[in-house]
């Protein structure tokens, strides 16, 4: 009964899995994936570090606006 009531609820089994996996090879290819991934993980990364201290996020963006203000102004 509980076997049941998890698959309803939504919940992958392995054949599922091993499905999916196998399709996003297909659609993507294997040499894709690993690049995908990875910038998977930079955008997790910058959005961990934007939630976790967005201070920081704002000064760098205006640093950097003032820094390419600065550059325009001296060509």
């Amino acid at each position: 009964m509980n076997v049941i009531y998890l698959q309803q609820a939504g919940w992958f089994g392995t054949p599922e899995i091993i499905l999916i996996v196998l399709a996003i090879i297909l659609l993507f290819g294997g040499k894709k994936i690993p690049e995908l991934m990875r910038g998977l993980g930079k955008g997790v990364k910058e959005f961990k570090d934007g939630v976790s201290d967005p201070e920081k996020e704002n000064s760098e963006k205006k640093k950097e606006s003032d820094e390419s203000k600065d550059d325009s102004k001296k060509e």
